[in-house]
């Protein structure tokens, strides 16, 4: 019987070219938020500077989008305008520009030893960049080539550079500020009433009646102001409580009669309406008070913060919003679920965030939580806790709808992780090694005899084994909820142990640098298990149950590695970062079919597990000369077929059933295959009868046959 259906077919391979549907990692909608740096405004466009690139938004923060095309180093710390031309100085490679708004970047880079890029400014032609060690360094030709310009500047760590005038600022962190009128040729300490000599952020403007210029420093001991192009100083507190001041903006005030002056502080952010000799607090909606930068776009004035991502004030500060939709620079320590609740745990100032639709919206979820940088979570009934790295354990009995400090007899508070095993809750933290609760962490007693190394990583539990996973003194065993510890490294020849996991009677430690070990008696004796592993930085693992006559599933997270899979309890690794672009995996959560990844500073991934652990048979080895795909056998079918390719060389392979309206019915494998001929079933038993098409995808071959499906 031979049935066509030109159209549909037609159909099909339109949509396939306007849709394709390789299997991969897709971002979710967060968690939003991150570290942001530095600002730089162009008209409507508004650029943060963050450890993960930089973002656009073109609609006052309302939402993002990440432009870091050619940006091969992510951490930028400073952003300038000269003309159409974007500059970005980032912690490590230097200087990159870019001519289209962010759309692609270059590295500028000739002449500039130094690549630590802390502070950029513009003076007409002038460009320059204050580094980390090497000074303030010059390029008159939009950084084509640099010269370095440091007679007299006696402190190399520039961490703000301001212009005025034709004079130049630079603000230091040992050597306090200095001019020069000669654009860098030479440079003059001004420092005589600085009571501190470490200078975090400069800033100027016009003094009153227009005569002269007012300049301001931002330091360690607060506010400096000076009214004589810093021959002297004038410290300006006075209300200004949080003395630590980062960033420095100035705006003119309502009505057009005076300047509004902010500071961003580890307190938050103030704001002076008469050159700093007094200060407000302004800090109304502004969640996070870690103020690194501060800008001023219009009437709009914007605050950068530790973790927290972006604020906007539309009001001179007196009360705020976060704008972050898009702005996925959050580093993601810890993933758990709860029934639908899914929460993520985040370093760096964003605490934690609650999803309840498997991250396609987040919220933030810290009332309560004092302190925001989350290295761990665990779930026991209605109970979450949130391990943090200053203030110990919080406990929330609602979904994280508020929190409660939970420390009694914690006596370290850097808390590294946590885990149940029964009803005991147990602590491995920095320096104090493990804590033990029997009562929902209303109490804590250390149970470390026997535990010689106090840094614990990671812990793993099978049955009434607890194992902890420490730095540089490998995995300790303990059968008895922690009263004591006995150290299992026999094989284990990378003691730095970051993540451990336990299938069974199968244990996993993944290491720094080492990469994984695999033991099958409870740790006492280790084999390093790598094959395939190109990343051995490991940063986290999991275990998801067994599918196909494989597995159990073994997921590997690596430092800048992405995600590996081993289907033989790790004599073998297959890198499965389709789509994946963040690299730096610190956590994983599997909720149903899929598997979720945090990253650092990338947010939480998602990818569906039967796209990574689908098995395919593999028929021959023997070398095909072309890659080729078989008419499926039988065909018709009812309910499953086998469709058999072959390949000449290794390919990532992708190989997908859709139906006759280019919809997308089953991923059958997504992954690297070696050459030779394989072949893969197709159980049809939850689709209807109907035309169907199978499509290999393999490098640049692509082939697609037609299937019936008869019931």
């Amino acid at each position: 019987m031979k049935i066509v259906f030109p159209f549909l077919f037609v159909m099909f391979c339109f949509l396939a070219l306007i849709n394709p549907s390789h299997a991969q990692w897709v971002q979710t909608n967060g968690p939003n938020g991150g570290t942001v740096r530095c600002f730089a405004v162009s008209g409507t466009n508004l650029f943060a500077g963050t450890d993960a690139g930089v973002f656009l938004s073109t609609n006052n923060g309302t939402s993002w989008t990440q432009v870091n095309s050619g940006l091969t180093y992510t951490y930028v710390k400073a952003l300038a305008f000269s003309g159409a031309n974007l500059f970005a100085g980032t912690d490590g490679v230097g200087v990159f520009l870019s001519t289209n708004n962010g759309a692609s970047w270059t590295a500028v880079n000739t002449g500039l030893t130094n690549f630590n890029v802390y502070s950029l400014a513009v003076s007409g032609t002038n460009l320059f960049a204050g580094t980390s060690g090497g000074g303030v360094f010059l390029s008159t030709n939009n950084g084509t080539s640099w010269m370095q310009v440091n007679t007299g500047l006696t402190s190399l760590v520039v961490n703000a550079l301001a212009v005025f005038d034709t004079k130049l600022l630079a603000g230091t962190s040992s050597g306090g500020v200095f001019l020069s009128t000669n654009s860098g040729t030479s440079w003059t300490q001004v420092n005589t009433g600085m009571t501190t000599f470490t200078v975090y952020s400069l800033a100027v403007s016009p003094a009153s009646g227009g005569s002269g210029t007012n300049l301001f420093a931002g330091t360690i001991d607060g506010a400096f102001l000076s009214t004589n192009n810093g021959t002297s100083w004038t410290q300006i507190n006075i209300g200004l409580t949080s003395l630590y001041v980062y960033a420095l903006a100035v705006s003119p005030a309502s009505g057009g009669s005076g300047t509004n002056l902010f500071a961003g502080t580890g307190g938050g952010v103030f704001l002076s309406t008469n050159i700093g000799t007094s200060w407000t607090q302004v800090n109304t909606g502004l969640t996070s008070v870690n103020v690194k930068t501060l800008t001023v776009s219009a009437t709009n004035l914007f605050a950068g913060t530790y973790g927290s991502g972006v604020f906007l004030s539309t009001n001179n500060g007196t009360n705020w919003t976060q704008v972050n939709t898009g702005l996925t620079s959050i580093f993601v320590k810890a993933l758990a679920f709860s029934g639908v609740n899914f929460f993520a745990g985040t370093s760096e100032g964003g605490g934690v965030f609650l999803s309840t639709d498997n991250g396609t919206s987040w919220t933030a979820a810290n009332t309560g939580l004092s302190d925001m940088n989350v290295n761990s979570l665990a779930l026991s009934g209605t109970n979450l806790f949130a391990g943090t790295t200053f203030l110990g354990v919080f406990r929330s009995t609602d979904n994280g709808t508020s929190w409660t400090q939970v420390n009694i007899g914690l006596t370290t508070l850097t808390v590294n992780t946590l885990v149940f095993s029964g009803t005991n809750l147990f602590a491995g933290t920095a320096g104090g090694g493990v804590f033990r609760s029997t009562n929902d962490g209303a109490s804590w007693t250390a149970v470390n005899t026997g535990l010689t190394t106090l840094n614990v990583n990671a812990f793993a539990v099978s049955g009434s084994s607890l194992f902890a996973g420490t730095s540089g003194g490998g995995v300790f065993f303990s059968t008895n909820n922690g009263t004591s510890w006995t150290q299992v490294n026999t094989g284990l020849t990378n003691r730095s142990v970051n993540g451990l996991a336990a299938s069974g009677t199968n244990l996993f430690a993944g290491t720094s640098g080492g990469g994984v070990f695999f033991s099958t008696n409870n740790g006492t004796s280790w084999t390093a298990v790598n094959s395939g592993l190109t990343a051995n930085d490991v940063r986290s693992l999991a275990v998801t149950p067994a599918s196909g006559g494989f597995g159990p599933n073994l997921f590997a997270g690596t430092y800048n590695g992405g995600v590996f899979l081993s289907r033989d309890n790790g004599t073998s690794w297959t890198q499965v970062n389709a789509g994946l672009t963040k690299t730096y995996v610190n956590s994983f959560a599997a909720s149903g079919t899929n598997l979720f990844a945090g990253t650092g500073r990338g947010g939480v991934w998602r990818r569906q597990l039967s796209e990574m652990v689908t098995s395919v048979e593999r028929l021959s080895t023997d070398l095909p000369t072309n890659f080729n795909l078989e008419q499926n056998y039988p065909n018709p079918f009812n309910p499953s077929t086998n469709i058999s390719f072959s390949l000449p060389a290794k390919a990532y392979v992708s190989l997908k059933v859709f139906d006759a309206l280019g919809r997308d019915v089953s991923t059958l494998l997504a992954e690297e295959l070696t050459a030779g001929t394989y072949s893969r079933r197709w159980d049809a038993a939850n689709v209807p009868s109907g035309v169907y098409f199978c499509r290999l995808q393999a490098g640049q071959y692509t082939e697609t046959k037609k299937m019936l499906l008869l019931r």
